[in-house]
């Protein structure tokens, strides 16, 4: 991971409100898919950008599992969370996308937000969401669109176009739904894991 993990001194650009303009969490949510009762692993999850609203999203019979390796991070979402107004239905846990700490088949949806770029082990991080997946899961990438210089985000170098990420995925086995772009700097990618049957009506 090394310099491509995100700073803990640059947690207020997480915090900036002009990223609602550029990474709206309402489409984020929609390519989701999300439905009142799931349960979804967010890898990355920061200061809650996306945590919060999902967690509002699958309402009180749902969970969100909060998994970010920086203990930071995880104190200020906590933070968050003691606010009154704030979901009850959020679970933090130290962890990388490697190694959530997470039970195994746990999760519907496991999103891994602007994360997969400054991954080493991409192939660990594949295993462990296989492993979290609950029976037709479903892994959702967001990153960083390389076409689209900085700010905001990380530098071009560290991007990874999404072509490259699909062909990684469907190299080991995994179902891809085409790329798609998601406010102005970001691709999203949908995948199922081997041995998924996927229905006809899907």
């Amino acid at each position: 991971m090394g310099d491509r993990l995100f700073k803990l001194q640059d947690a207020h650009k997480l915090e900036d409100p002009e990223r609602q303009v550029w990474l709206p969490v309402a489409d984020v949510i929609r390519a989701l898919a999300i439905r009142p009762g799931m349960h979804i692993a967010d890898v990355g999850a920061g200061t809650g950008y996306f945590a919060i609203p999902m967690a509002q999203a699958v309402g009180p019979n749902g969970k969100v599992y909060a998994i970010d390796l920086q203990l930071e991070m995880l104190n200020m979402l906590r933070g968050k969370l003691e606010r009154l107004d704030a979901p009850h239905n959020i679970d933090l846990a130290q962890g990388e996308a490697g190694k959530t700490t997470l039970g195994s088949k746990c999760a519907d949806v496991v999103l891994i937000a602007n994360v997969w770029h400054e991954l080493d082990d991409h192939e660990g991080a594949l295993q462990e969401a296989a492993r979290i997946l609950a029976p037709d899961g479903t892994l959702a990438l967001l990153d960083w669109r390389p076409d689209k210089n900085s700010p905001p985000g990380p530098p071009s170098d560290h991007r990874l176009p999404a072509s490259d990420v699909v062909q990684f995925l469907t190299k080991h086995n995994w179902t891809t739904a085409p790329p798609v772009n998601i406010g102005h700097y970001s691709y999203f990618i949908g995948a199922i894991p081997p041995n998924t049957i996927v229905s006809a009506t899907s």
